[in-house]
């Protein structure tokens, strides 16, 4: 069993997916044998070796993980690093003695980073955030395998097997099925259409002093406390938060990885640590 040692930019999937997904799929897959011995070294002997190269050895799995929820839209390379933590997680987590293969006991792991990158991701306006909500999105998302309503009978069984109540699954089609509406009728449009368009019947309060001072005020008190609060940051954290969500061409987790000469994951921890403290001092 080799090491199948690659340059560390190649297996970054930001830089380039198709390259990154050609390097994985180079690393060899463990026998049984091999994984229970890695596994063991890592377990009762903190061997970080052995958890690089359960790691390296799954790497493909994730990929194939990600390509499963290629339809929220979302990046690729993102969905891949993401489920990359959870394969970490696992690795760290996993007991050779359960007599289990180390890819049926990272999969939960894997998923669960993926959901909840996709749930903080996906919409401006949250379509679940109690657990129980998450599980009817994600099921039922996969359950539709055609764009027509869901009959009654359908709408019971997925209740059924979900332990939910049809009322809570016909909302979250609702939710699922919603659009974003052009304000304005569009221009091909013919008059028994257009009529229906928001800007016929929704009243403009846009120009109103009153309603303009508000928010001018509104945005200069928010852009204030933002200024300050990431003032108060250190100067590598200030940094982070200014080329991730700030500036114009905003930076990949890899990009300033590179700058900074430390993991992706390094810096996922210090930008979510900055905007912590950037919420909490926002919120005193």
């Amino acid at each position: 069993m080799g090491n199948n040692l690659q340059p560390l930019h190649v297996l970054a999937p930001g830089q380039n997916l198709n390259a990154y997904i050609q390097a994985v799929n180079n690393f060899s897959i463990l026998s049984a044998e091999e994984e229970k011995q890695l596994a063991e070294q890592l377990y009762y002997e903190e061997n970080l070796e052995a958890a690089r190269r359960l790691v390296l050895a799954h790497l493909r799995f994730v990929v194939h993980i990600a390509k499963s929820y290629s339809g929220y839209g979302l990046n690729q390379s993102d969905l891949v690093q993401e489920g990359n933590v959870g394969l970490m997680k696992a690795v760290k987590r996993f007991n050779p003695e359960k007599g289990v293969r180390l890819v049926s006991f990272a999969v939960h792991w894997i998923k669960a980073e993926i959901h909840e990158y996709i749930l903080r991701n996906w919409r401006i306006v949250k379509v679940a955030t109690t657990k129980a909500q998450r599980k009817l999105f994600f099921n039922l998302r996969g359950a539709k395998k055609r764009l027509a309503w869901l009959t009654n009978d359908e709408a019971e069984a997925v209740a059924k097997d979900l332990n939910v109540e049809v009322k809570h699954v016909r909302e979250m089609e609702g939710r699922l099925a919603s659009t974003d509406m052009g304000f304005d009728a569009g221009v091909d449009d013919d008059d028994e259409v257009a009529f229906q368009a928001p800007s016929n019947y929704l009243e403009d309060n846009r120009y109103d002093p009153a309603t303009q001072l508000e928010d001018a005020d509104w945005e200069e008190s928010s852009t204030n406390s933002l200024e300050s609060a990431i003032e108060q940051l250190d100067e590598r954290s200030r940094d982070i938060l200014q080329q991730r969500w700030l500036s114009d061409e905003k930076s990949t987790l890899h990009d300033l990885a590179a700058q900074y000469g430390v993991s992706a994951e390094r810096i996922r921890q210090l930008e979510k640590n900055a905007m912590k403290k950037v919420r909490t001092i926002i919120e005193a």
